[in-house]
């Protein structure tokens, strides 16, 4: 009975010793940025909500807190899916920033129309905006330590400065300096987020760079950009991911990456059909060439952590990306430092071993 006893007693030891030893993501990285991942109130619970615990210290919705969802129509707001992933954060100690609140896309059709259909006019459309960011920051003042407040403002096209969104058509550039102000208003302690992807490629990150100029001269209140990271094996190069930190530190700006995802596949604009013959098996050569990839643009990151003060993944796993869907649905992506079983990819090794 008492060797039973000592048996018991020396595994209750192993286990809690193993558990004291488990280092996730959150504490390799503890002295440098927090790093996070984007997640839906469906993984809030089971194998990826332990992931979640273990691994991460910061969490961002990624669709939840879209105009679209919390706010589908003018005078009728969804808080539960938000709400939940605030509860989780909260109960777990986990950071978490909120995104986003003025974006040309998931956007919906009520915000651009009155009752006839017609478009509203310039006053119409900010004060609606303003009503919508009041009472979404409002509601998770204390809660939500980031923002992305305005959300891929800037072209795709090189000879335009600003995308020719709605917002845009109907507002002109206004509508980006008005939502910095409605959003510091209803919590002037959140960092306050520019957000916006190919920040790497020369041709857009100097138009960004000379928005945020801009809206830095004007004392519009902004605090950082957020560089998207919707990367890929063959993109970017160390320079260009170098060249895009200093520039956008330069301006006295935070810098996070908040969607962080390694394609295996060359990057594309347009959504289009799977190709006939077209291949999505992981071999082992796109893995080592990802592996690669990753331990470059950490090993990177970790050199800037005075500048770059998050990270965040955009998905948990391999085993849901958004990549599957974008741009060829139904052509299996492998982006993430998880396999499609939640288990560390090699990858994963490379990104904490320093």
């Amino acid at each position: 009975m008492r060797l039973l006893l000592i048996i018991i007693l020396c595994m209750i030891a192993e286990l809690t010793s193993a558990q004291d030893t488990y280092k996730g993501l959150k504490d390799y990285y503890n002295d440098y940025f927090p790093i996070g991942v984007a997640v839906s109130p469906q993984a809030l619970k089971g194998p990826e909500a332990t992931l979640i615990e273990k691994e991460f210290a910061s969490m961002t919705p990624e669709n939840a807190m879209k105009m679209g969802p919390i706010h589908p129509e003018e005078n009728r707001y969804y808080w539960d899916d938000a709400d939940a992933i605030v509860a989780f954060a909260q109960q777990h100690n986990i950071k978490l920033r909120g995104h986003a609140l003025c974006w040309h896309e998931q956007t919906p059709s009520w915000i651009f129309t009155d009752a006839k259909g017609d478009t509203v006019s310039k006053e119409v459309l900010l004060r609606r905006l303003k009503d919508h960011i009041t009472t979404v920051v409002s509601r998770y003042k204390g809660k939500i330590y980031a923002w992305d407040v305005v959300n891929e403002a800037v072209a795709d096209d090189p000879s335009k400065l600003l995308r020719n969104s709605p917002w845009y058509k109907i507002c002109g550039e206004d509508f980006i300096s008005k939502a910095f102000e409605y959003a510091h208003a209803a919590d002037p302690d959140a960092k306050l987020f520019y957000n916006d992807y190919n920040t790497e490629r020369p041709e857009k990150r100097e138009r960004v760079y000379f928005l945020l100029k801009q809206l830095k001269k004007s004392n519009v209140p902004i605090d950082g950009v957020g560089l998207q990271a919707h990367w890929s094996i063959f993109e970017p190069s160390e320079q260009e991911l170098r060249t895009a930190l200093d520039k956008f530190s330069s301006l006295g700006l935070q810098v996070q990456i908040t969607e962080l995802d390694i394609s295996i596949y060359p990057w594309e604009k347009f959504q289009r059909e799977r190709r006939q013959g077209e291949t999505d098996v992981f071999t082992s050569e796109l893995e080592t060439k990802q592996m690669e990839q990753y331990k470059m643009v950490f090993s990177i990151f970790r050199e800037y952590k005075q500048v770059i003060t998050g990270v965040t993944f955009w998905n948990i796993s391999d085993k849901h990306t958004w990549l599957d869907y974008y741009p060829v649905k139904g052509r299996k992506n492998y982006p993430l430092l998880f396999d499609q079983n939640l288990k560390r990819k090699k990858a994963y090794g490379e990104v904490v071993k320093f």
